[in-house]
């Protein structure tokens, strides 16, 4: 795991300097603490931070084809690598390391772009052909690896896996966009590809990008998608035996390492299936980390300790203050871009524990999203069956006069906020489940924003961004399109970034085993009903891990890696997020009604209200423009 960075001139062959490419690189210092290496050539520069984990010896980048006219600056891993050097061998090409990292030089020359359709792993990188002039990018399948880039006034064309190394050149200008703003405060990220800055973008998963000396900037091309055929006639027993197969080869692929290995334990069905495979695999106990909350009601680590006990792993487990939210500011400077989601403070304080244990960990990210495991993929398939019964022409006038009229209830257990499914059978399925993952739906940004800010939308709404992508799903199955829209905005947006970044500032590499592409293809082509089964998500996982886990960590509700937002927005955090949201920032931004700020606020922290999600994301906007524009 690394951080990579580079500057190529478009136009002509200008010399950059040393100090330049050094400096930006050395930004992301925390990616890769071992090593950094430079490469620099007229019209072109190359950075790399190196954390060491397969041939340590020999794996330093950037790294050369036999003759240099090749070579790569790479963030990841190629899971496959072993399987590919002897096809590669068998085609002339000779080895110097025993990395993944050279096998990626020889795909190219051997395959050209289409040497990403071989790599099976999570990997961003930049490759250099001198002959050919080309600057060549690719992010794998699922997005786990981060790539951000932007061209400058110059023609500079500049890159880095984190967007602390664009903004860092002095050329950048960080002018905010407003279309990314309205997604921010509809998801709590701001979604590929788009950037918070209109200058910058980011790559998006599985495309791969091609720049050439004295041509336009492209549009990136996709090279993967993933189909939700559905039409797999396996019985539901040879499922069961195929899925574990299809686990175990995924989890062994990502336990190749030449430093200390472990996983991440929450107590979870998906950490738990991991670590159980693991278990089963390695010959040593597997290391397994935890975190667990003074408050009860947010504390899972019993039943971590259930899984660790039966698996006899060695397992560390910290106890953390639920009143931990003093990294508000570090975020804000770690993800470079307004992040809403307050479970990035237990992650970043899981990866902090598991660094002091090992250099690698294995987690449970994407079962939830391939197996349909979220509650909100049920309450959906629930709305979607009253939604059939009648034609939205039908629905949206009737329902959406009853939402209206509907008292809203935060204070009502969630099957008598009527008003809230009213508004949800109003809508086509998209909107409706937009309306379920949005912070703040879009009556509530109507009200938000100023009539001036409104203008510069120029009508974007975050649901023009849902609709586009579900029409890219060829699929009308109604929970194959919110997995579909999952995988292309939440899973990347927020699951991937989360961990990513929490990771990376402690050093740690952190592998994704449940998104194998190769799994996810193969789930794709399941039916729906091995998914959710009645009122059971993760239908599926759930029986083929039955021999393997307790029926309490498989079948207990849903907890989550969640912090107490609404009270801690009432109590220790009460004056900061005032002093926030009526603050300067906020207010010379333009974008805000200060009235429905000072609502929001007055109503939840009297308690009448639960505003908690959105301040929430007001106060991580108001720390980005500290740590921003201070």
């Amino acid at each position: 795991m690394c951080g990579i960075s580079g500057l190529f001139d478009t136009r002509g062959k200008q010399d950059y300097s040393r100090d330049l490419i050094s400096r930006i690189n050395d930004i992301q210092l925390h990616r890769g603490p071992d090593e950094a290496g430079i490469h620099l050539e007229p019209g072109l520069a190359l950075g790399h931070r190196r954390l060491s984990i397969i041939d340590l010896a020999t794996g330093q980048q950037p790294l050369f084809n036999e003759d240099g006219s090749v070579c790569v600056v790479f963030n990841g891993e190629i899971y496959n690598f072993q399987q590919l050097v002897p096809e590669l061998e068998a085609l002339g090409h000779h080895f110097h390391t025993r990395s993944d990292t050279e096998v990626i030089v020889h795909a190219w020359e051997s395959w050209g772009s289409a040497c990403v359709d071989r790599f099976r792993g999570m990997f961003a990188f930049a490759l250099w052909d001198r002959n050919k002039e080309t600057l060549f990018l690719a992010r794998d399948r699922m997005g786990v690896k981060p790539l951000h880039y932007a061209l400058l006034d110059d023609g500079t064309f500049i890159f880095g896996s984190e967007l602390k190394v664009v903004t860092a050149h002095p050329a950048f200008r960080r002018q905010i966009d407003p279309l990314a703003v309205e997604e921010y405060f509809t998801l709590g990220y701001v979604a590929d590809p788009r950037c918070i800055y209109s200058t910058a973008k980011k790559l998006p998963p599985a495309h791969t990008l091609t720049v050439r000396r004295g041509k336009s900037i492209p549009a990136p091309i996709p090279y993967w998608d993933v189909r939700f055929s559905l039409d797999n006639p396996i019985p539901e027993t040879d499922a069961l035996v195929q899925l574990e197969h299809h686990l175990k080869e995924s989890i062994q692929l990502r336990m190749i390492a030449d430093v200390p290995l472990g996983a991440f334990l929450s107590g979870g069905v998906d950490s738990s299936t991991v670590v159980a495979m693991m278990a089963e695999i390695s010959p040593n106990p597997v290391r397994t980390c935890a975190i667990g909350f003074k408050d009860p009601k947010f504390n899972e680590s019993s039943f971590a300790a259930m899984v660790a006990e039966r698996y006899r792993t060695a397992h560390h487990l910290d106890i953390v203050d639920s009143d931990d939210f003093d990294l508000i500011d570090h975020l804000a400077w770690l993800y470079d871009e307004p992040y809403a989601d307050s479970s990035a403070i237990p992650t970043y304080r899981v990866c902090q524990l598991a660094r002091q244990h090992v250099t690698v960990a294995l987690s449970g990210d994407g079962g939830d999203e391939s197996f349909g495991g979220y509650r909100r993929y049920r309450l959906h398939m629930m709305e979607e069956r009253a939604r059939s019964a009648l034609p939205l022409a039908v629905r949206r006038p009737l329902f959406g006069t009853l939402g209206r009229l509907y008292p809203k209830a935060d204070w009502a257990p969630r099957p008598l906020r009527a008003k809230t499914t009213f508004q949800s059978l109003a809508c086509d399925p998209v909107e409706a489940y937009l309306r379920t993952v949005s912070l703040q739906r879009s009556e509530q940004r109507d009200q938000l924003y100023t009539t001036e800010f409104k203008q510069q939308l120029a009508g974007y709404n975050t649901l023009d961004l849902f609709r586009q992508q579900a029409n890219q799903a060829q699929t009308d199955d109604p929970l194959a399109i919110i997995q579909y829209l999952d995988y292309k905005t939440w899973l990347v947006g927020d699951i991937n970034t989360k961990v990513d970044r929490a990771s990376m500032a402690h050093s740690l590499e952190v592998r994704e085993p449940l998104m194998d592409h190769v799994l996810v293809e193969w789930l794709a082509t399941l039916p729906s009903s091995l998914k959710i089964k009645g009122q059971e998500g993760k239908w599926l996982l759930k029986k083929a891990m039955e021999p393997h886990l307790p029926n309490d960590v498989l079948y207990r509700p849903k907890m989550g890696f969640s912090v107490p937002l609404a009270r801690w927005l009432r109590g220790p955090l009460a004056e900061r997020a005032r002093n926030a949201i009526l603050g300067p920032r906020l207010a010379e931004t333009g974008y805000f009604n200060a009235n429905t700020l000072r609502f929001m606020l007055e109503k939840h922290q009297s308690g009448q209200r639960d505003f908690s999600a959105p301040l929430w994301s007001l106060l991580m906007f108001d720390a980005f423009l500290s740590n921003t524009f201070a």
